[in-house]
C-alpha cells in the first residue's frame, strides 16, 4: 500500500544528501553531495564540513526533488538526521528540515543515523527485514546487534577505542594514501599478499566465551600501533612503498577477521544466519566476501549496494517512514545532539 512522500536529510559528516521516499521502500529521488575538500587535510575539517552542507543543501534538495518529479508543497513529511555526527554539520541539516516543516505545515521527524544504517538495505533487498544480527561499521561507530523487530536493537558488542572506519582512514594516512582511507586501502589490497604481514586480531581469543566482556566488543586502536611499529621498523631500513600495498592487504585482512569472527559469534548464539551489513564500511568487498562466506551454505548476508551503504538521504527517510508510522513526530523547537542515544537500544543480557 502506498505511504506518504517523505523528504529526507543527511547531513552528519561530509555527505549532503537528500531523497525522496514514496514510504515505506519506493526511492522517488535521491543526490548525495560527497564534499571532497577535506582531501587536502587527510580528514574531516568539521568547519569545512558544516559551511560545505550550508552553500550545497539547497541544490541538493532541488534536485532531488526534480528527479522525484515533485515540489516541496507535495510531501508529507520531512526527516532528517538528528545525531550523532559533527554538530556544526548536523545543525545545518536540523535546522533546515524544521523550516521546511514549518513552512509546509507537514510533520518533522528526527532520525538516529546508525538506525538508518539499518534500513538502508531494505531499500533494495525485500529480504532485510528482521530478525538478523547486524553489524555496523562506519568512520565513528562498530556495533554488532541482533535485531528480533524494528525498533529493538539488542546491543551485544561495540568498539572500545577507535571504529572500524577511523582505523582505515588512519592506516592509510599513515602510508600516504588519500583520504578517505577505505576505499584507497582497498584498492591497494587488491594488489597486496594479505600474508605477508603478520598483524594482530584484537579481542580475538580462541578461549573466549559467551558472557565474557570481551567477547564481542572490538578493538582496533592496538591494530593501528602495530601497523604504526611496522612502518616504523620498515622505514629504518629501506624505502615503504614497496611494501604499501602488502600492508594494506594484510591490515584489511586482519579487519576482515575480527568483524567476520565476531559477526559469526552472534550467528551461532542467537541461532539466527541472516547478518545484515551496513554503515560506510559495509562497502569494503574483501568484508562482505567473508561474511558471505563464512555465511555458506544456508546463510543470507543482507547489504545495500555502496551508494546506500555510505551517509545518505534514502537511508534517512527509510527510517523516518517508520518512525512517522510509529507516530513519533518532532517538535520545532528540536535540536541536533552529537551524541543523540541509539532509540530502542539495549543491553543484550549476558
Amino acid at each position: 500500500m502506498s505511504g506518504p512522500l517523505i523528504l529526507g536529510l543527511e547531513t552528519s559528516c561530509d555527505e549532503t544528501s537528500a531523497a525522496v521516499l514514496k514510504a515505506p521502500d519506493t526511492l522517488k529521488g535521491h543526490v548525495i553531495y560527497s564534499q571532497d575538500e577535506h582531501a587536502l587535510y587527510g580528514g574531516v575539517v568539521p568547519e569545512i564540513a558544516a559551511r560545505a552542507h550550508v552553500q550545497r543543501i539547497d541544490d541538493v534538495v532541488d534536485r532531488a526533488l526534480e528527479e522525484a518529479g515533485c515540489v516541496m508543497s507535495d510531501l508529507d513529511a520531512v526527516a532528517v538526521t538528528a545525531g550523532p555526527g559533527l554538530i556544526g554539520a548536523l545543525l545545518v541539516g536540523v535546522c533546515w528540515a524544521k523550516a521546511a516543516a514549518f513552512a509546509l505545515q507537514r510533520p518533522l521527524v528526527t532520525v538516529h543515523h546508525m538506525e538508518a544504517h539499518l534500513f538502508a538495505p531494505s531499500l533494495e533487498n525485500p529480504e532485510a527485514v528482521p530478525p538478523f544480527v547486524a553489524l555496523l561499521v562506519s568512520g565513528g561507530h562498530t556495533l554488532l546487534l541482533y535485531v528480533p523487530e524494528w525498533g529493538t536493537y539488542h546491543l551485544l558488542g561495540q568498539t572500545r577505542d577507535d571504529a572500524a572506519g577511523e582505523a582505515f582512514d588512519k592506516v592509510a594516512r599513515l602510508l600516504g594514501m588519500p583520504y578517505p582511507g577505505g576505499p584507497a586501502i582497498e584498492a591497494a589490497a587488491s594488489r597486496g599478499d594479505p600474508a605477508r604481514f603478520q598483524l594482530p586480531r584484537p579481542m580475538l581469543r580462541a578461549n573466549q566465551r559467551p558472557g565474557d566482556d570481551d567477547f564481542y566488543d572490538f578493538s582496533f586502536s592496538g591494530l593501528k600501533t602495530a601497523v604504526v611499529n611496522l612502518v616504523s621498523e620498515i622505514e629504518a631500513d629501506r624505502s615503504l612503498d614497496p611494501d604499501k600495498e602488502d600492508i594494506a592487504a594484510s591490515f584489511q585482512e586482519a579487519v576482515a577477521d575480527v568483524l567476520t569472527e565476531k559477526t559469526m559469534r552472534a550467528v551461532e548464539e542467537k541461532d539466527c544466519a541472516h547478518v545484515l551489513l551496513g554503515g560506510g564500511v559495509a562497502a569494503n568487498g574483501r568484508l562482505r566476501e567473508a561474511l558471505a562466506k563464512r555465511l555458506e551454505p544456508d546463510g543470507l548476508l543482507l547489504t545495500g549496494s555502496p551508494r546506500l551503504s555510505l551517509d545518505n538521504g534514502a537511508m534517512v527517510a527509510r527510517a523516518g517512514a517508520f518512525r512517522l508510522e510509529r507516530g513519533e513526530v518532532a517538535s520545532l523547537d528540536a535540536s541536533a545532539d552529537p551524541n543523540l542515544a541509539f532509540p530502542g537500544l539495549v543491553k543484550a543480557s549476558a
